[in-house]
């Protein structure tokens, strides 16, 4: 099969239909090599998509149209253990900003469900969300548009990334970009392209937040992740206005000098 024949193959399966052809084709690029079989080829990139998405989507989450913000929040993988402390996270990642903000969450998942914790906090949020996972997108959107809230979802990898810097630009300043869980699934497809992704938008924005996981999703076992190699190329480039963690969860917060 060709390279086309092979994406199509791929997506044909319904976890991978509504992936970006452009986060598809980076996968199935490593593995596309003459000591591979066509059906190797299409297992280990499957696989490798399975590994970088499947703690954001879930097939359960496809069939939860009729859950509430709330249940959804508390069940997803990426976003369970925030849920008890968001309105904690949102005051202290957002504070000393205008009451009236863009938020850029890109590759948001469901975190666009949280949108009543801004309203707590008497934040008045332009909310956009970027994300891969087209099923993800419509599930936020159907919400966005039932309850008449002020955001939108974006179908688009965060490797099409001059799409990426137009979506910011036609933001309202100031602009808040939020990353929350998202540079370890960079870095499986492109090693150092959270280095040249930040490099892009950092000047475009007002305040970055990013996020990791310092405990297994599923085991809830402490692992040591400090990302020396990320807080050392921050600290070199910008300035840290905040640095926690909360229930698993590391929260880096910088700003342009």
């Amino acid at each position: 099969m060709n390279k086309q024949e092979l994406l199509e193959k791929i997506t044909m399966k319904k976890e991978f239909s509504q992936l970006p052809p452009k986060d598809v084709e980076i996968a199935l690029e490593k593995f596309d090599k003459p000591q591979f079989s066509d059906e190797e080829k299409m297992k280990f990139t499957r696989d490798l998509l399975r590994k970088t998405f499947s703690g954001f989507s879930g097939k359960k989450l496809f069939t939860w149209k009729n859950k509430s913000a709330e249940e959804i929040l508390k069940k997803h993988l990426s976003t369970r253990e925030r849920y008890n402390h968001y309105r904690e996270i949102y005051s202290r990642i957002l504070k000393n900003l205008p009451k009236k903000i863009s938020i850029l969450d890109l590759g948001a998942g469901v975190n666009g469900l949280s949108y009543d914790f801004f309203k707590e906090i008497e934040k008045d949020v332009d909310y956009i969300g970027v994300e891969a996972v087209g099923q993800l997108v419509n599930v936020v959107n159907d919400y966005f548009e039932k309850n008449k809230i002020n955001g939108k979802m974006i179908h688009l990898s965060l490797f099409e990334l001059n799409e990426a810097k137009e979506i910011i630009k036609g933001a309202k300043k100031p602009r808040i970009i939020f990353l929350f869980k998202v540079i370890d699934s960079l870095e499986k497809f492109e090693r150092d392209y959270t280095k040249k992704f930040l490099n892009e938008i950092v000047p475009l924005s007002d305040r970055i937040i990013i996020s990791f996981a310092t405990e297994s999703w599923m085991k809830r076992k402490k692992f040591y992740v400090n990302r020396k190699w990320l807080t050392d190329f921050i600290g070199e480039n910008w300035q840290f206005t905040d640095d926690f963690e909360i229930e698993g969860e590391r929260y880096l917060v910088f700003e342009n000098r």
